[in-house]
């Protein structure tokens, strides 16, 4: 399984991942709190962690395909729900599972 791994710096890492999950929700089964959450994507299963500095997520997938699809579905929504941030990308880093996250 592939997994790749973002780090967004922001002071609102606890809120954007709040919105994420919320969202996802409507179509996937989600566990969350204001500071970590699980959901199982479409793609493969994603988390989040939230701290005073930013919002770090985790996504898998079977392919490069799915997991291209799962970068842009975090990405997008981010980018919606993150719109007075200062980012046009995430900064991806790929890995596979069982592979520290970074």
């Amino acid at each position: 399984m592939l997994t790749a791994s973002a780090y967004l710096e922001t002071a609102n890492g606890s809120k954007y991942l709040q919105q994420l999950c919320k969202h996802f929700a409507h179509k996937v089964p989600v566990e969350y709190d204001a500071t970590s959450a699980k959901a199982a994507m479409p793609a493969g299963p994603a988390t989040m962690q939230a701290d005073e500095n930013g919002l770090h997520m985790v996504v898998t997938a079977e392919d490069d395909a799915t997991m291209k699809r799962a970068k842009f579905v975090f990405e997008d929504h981010l980018k919606k729900f993150a719109f007075r941030e200062p980012f046009d990308s995430l900064d991806w880093t790929d890995g596979t599972a069982g592979e520290a996250a970074a």
